[in-house]
């Protein structure tokens, strides 16, 4: 063996070793919640360290799901990440569709507004007084409406409908198309890559809404799953989950915790696949040309 293919082979060696331990470290967590949350409550009591359960059980799903504060939380999550994302691809979109033709008048001071959000952003303070002024304190639509459009997101999504050949509109316009309908009808079509991709960036940050939701929603019935989640996890026992529908004979509290981790994850994870054949080219988006 010559010793240039002897060190390649040495170096491809340690690298997949290495390679595949970073990976083993990074899967490992998600396999022991996993786990935990499938075994047999008993079985748990008696080792909880335990990777491979010999019995297998659903019932801390099955608790969970039946409980109204879980269930409402996860219905308050869902609206958050579909109505917010709906709203926020509308406004981004027109906006950013907007901004990469030259004939709107005052593009240029609007373009500039956009730039100062992404370079200045006042602080938690004067968001909290935003929104408290506007009466949206205690209502889901607090963490909507100010997290409609990301600044950064128009300006990669002008940079998408600038690559779209302005040829388009002035034929649609010669048949009798106004902006709107042109939007509509040719650019949203063509758009899906970039819709794909910036609906999920937007929907997984709805669905994680954590923060906000601590400043403005005081009312536990219209907690996210991300804060309920919160307050499972930092609780000892049982008895502390008791806004939770939990009782003595519920699973351990632990096997629980474990659950609404999975029972969180797992929407996103399901909702990626069916995204991921235009997510590789959306997540170029703006790169062709500004």
């Amino acid at each position: 063996m010559k010793p240039h293919n002897a060190g390649s082979l040495i170096f491809q060696t340690l690298n997949i070793s290495l390679l595949g331990l970073l990976g083993l470290v990074t899967v490992f967590p998600f396999y022991y919640v996993l786990i935990v949350s499938l075994t047999d409550p008993t079985e748990y009591m008696l080792d909880k360290w335990t990777l491979f359960p010999n019995h297998w059980s659903l019932a801390s799903y099955e608790y969970l799901l039946s409980t109204k504060a879980f269930l409402r939380s996860m219905g308050n999550s869902t609206f958050l990440a579909t109505v917010g994302t709906a709203c926020s691809l509308l406004l981004t979109s027109s906006l950013a569709y907007a901004l990469s033709r030259h004939r709107m008048s005052g593009r240029r001071i609007v373009l500039m507004m956009v730039l100062l959000t992404i370079l200045f952003s006042p602080g938690i303070i004067p968001h909290y007084i935003l929104v408290r002024q506007i009466g949206l304190i205690g209502s889901l639509w607090s963490l909507i409406i100010p997290a409609l459009a990301s600044g950064w997101n128009v300006l990669l999504m002008k940079g998408f409908f600038a690559s779209i050949p302005a040829e388009l509109d002035e034929s649609a316009s010669i048949d009798g198309s106004n902006d709107i309908q042109t939007w509509v009808r040719i650019i949203l079509p063509l758009s899906l890559p970039a819709m794909a991709a910036f609906g999920l960036f937007y929907a997984v940050g709805y669905w994680n809404q954590f923060f906000q939701a601590l400043l403005y929603i005081n009312d536990s019935a219209k907690w996210p799953i991300q804060v309920l989640l919160q307050n499972m996890l930092l609780s000892a026992s049982n008895t502390d989950l008791e806004a939770y529908d939990v009782t003595q004979q519920a699973p351990p509290s632990e096997m629980l915790k474990m659950a609404a981790v999975i029972i969180a994850t797992v929407p996103i994870l399901i909702v990626y696949p069916f995204l991921q054949k235009h997510f590789a080219k959306g997540a170029m988006v703006g790169s062709v040309k500004g």
